[in-house]
């Protein structure tokens, strides 16, 4: 089976993230935050057919969104992707929204952006659709710049895009508009859902994504001043702003479950300390070893701290062994058990190591039952 084009970025390991692009445009409208997106997520930005590097024969007359979401599903699979966090602008969008209306299982979360949940109705789109099959796309892109941008703003690349598309695909992504009408469906998404709306949008404006804020349970509204419909191009920092608050649930859950490991003293020290250098190994580590590896239930916490003791101590990592210490006596670790711990260690990490360890393990338990004792 042909796939979409697509270009990929950032750890394979990371957790996935689908971005869908706009009518007329390529993944290229994501450029300005892909690369910063991918720190945190594997992401696969997409091509629509016949447009950028994708084949034009992947969608005939008479397409559907549906049918735009089932290739994006058949290219995450391609990929051994099975469940992503999405975000797409306007037909895009209008793809997630089906995803979290008719694959909920697929989706972690999802962001619709410059999009809605109808498109005003056929008729403007099946107009459309039979101006370009008839003429083409020249004069739907010379007046790109004014449905797309504000203020005199605009990108080439995606003009160029929008000029280089193939018509009859284009049409037919317009068939899939002028179907599109979820609006009664609305309440059934799950899925964590994020709307940015631009307020000089004059294509979805505002009011099209407040109409889905207000039917999804607990969805978030944000409104761009400034922004038209291509946001994530003219407004690439308000729109990363808020895709990264969104997507970065695993972060806030990691700092939830850090702070109940290490304490509250520990990570507000570690925060205050931090720094332009550090914040991004700081959100490393909350995104990661405490959002995925410490949260993940197949091992108690108890067994963790376990195994932390005895990593720390075969690298010698003594003053992280101190703080681990501490948080095996918040896992419920026994001083005797922390002991049996570390005499294990002596056994395949050597007893100089041990001995460190145990010197280290003393004191702070040493200053625990003195803490204790005073308190």
């Amino acid at each position: 089976m042909t796939l979409l084009n697509h270009h990929a970025e950032g750890p394979v390991s990371a957790p996935p993230l689908l971005l869908g692009p706009s009518l007329g445009t390529s993944y290229a409208l994501w450029d300005e935050i892909a690369p910063e997106l991918s720190i945190s997520h594997r992401v696969v930005r997409w091509d629509l057919p016949g447009h950028g590097g994708s084949a034009a024969g992947l969608v005939q007359e008479g397409a559907t969104v549906g049918d735009l979401a089932a290739l994006v599903l058949a290219l995450a699979d391609s990929l051994g992707i099975e469940r992503f966090a999405y975000a797409g602008v306007s037909l895009g969008g209008a793809v997630g929204l089906h995803l979290a209306v008719h694959r909920p299982e697929r989706l972690s979360s999802l962001a619709v952006i410059c999009s809605s949940a109808h498109f005003n109705g056929s008729g403007p789109w099946e107009k459309r659709a039979a101006l370009v099959r008839r003429e083409g796309l020249t004069g739907l892109a010379d007046d790109a710049d004014a449905r797309w941008f504000a203020g005199g703003f605009t990108v080439p690349r995606l003009v160029q895009d929008h000029r280089d598309a193939d018509p009859d695909a284009y049409a037919a992504c317009c068939d899939a508009l002028a179907a599109f009408d979820l609006r009664d469906r609305l309440d059934g998404v799950t899925v964590p859902t994020l709307l940015v709306a631009g307020r000089e949008d004059p294509a979805t404006p505002p009011a099209h994504l407040r109409e889905i804020a207000d039917a999804v349970p607990g969805a978030t509204l944000v409104e761009l001043p400034g922004a038209s419909h291509l946001a994530p191009a003219q407004c690439p920092k308000a729109v990363l702003t808020a895709l990264r608050a969104h997507f970065g649930q695993g972060a806030l859950q990691g700092m939830a479950v850090r702070r109940e490991v290490l304490g509250d003293t520990h990570v507000d020290r570690a925060q205050t300390r931090q720094t332009p250098f550090t914040a991004r190994f700081q959100d490393f580590i909350s995104r990661y070893a405490w959002g995925e590896i410490w949260t993940d239930p197949t091992l108690s916490r108890r067994e963790r701290s376990m195994i932390t003791l005895t990593a720390l101590v075969a690298h010698g990592h003594y003053d992280e062994l101190a703080m681990h210490v501490r948080a095996a006596r918040r896992n419920g670790l026994t001083p005797e058990e922390i002991g049996a711990v570390l005499l294990q260690t002596a056994v395949y990490c050597g007893v100089p190591a041990a001995n460190s360890a145990f010197a280290t393990a003393q004191r702070v338990l040493a200053e625990e039952d003195g803490t204790s004792a005073g308190g």
